[in-house]
């Protein structure tokens, strides 16, 4: 039987520094490279977040400082 299907590309994971919520039911989490704060809040239920690690697809943030940009600053 033919299978027209590309088969799929390995997508290669590293471990990134990412932000979890600390509020036991909340399983919100953001990465470090994509927050705005040096230390983020949950977006759902506003509760601080701490931060970890976990292995992630690899991914390029073209905007590096993030944590340099005032709020409401538009990104281009």
């Amino acid at each position: 039987m033919y299978n027209r299907k590309k088969p799929l590309e390995e997508i290669p994971e590293e471990n990134t520094k990412v932000w979890t919520c600390e509020t036991e039911g909340c399983n919100s989490w953001m990465r470090d490279n994509f927050a705005f704060d040096h230390v983020p809040t949950c977006l759902i239920c506003h509760e601080p977040m701490v931060s970890g690690e976990k292995m992630l697809p690899a991914l390029n943030n073209s905007n590096s400082d993030m944590k340099g940009l005032k709020k409401g600053t538009p990104i281009l």
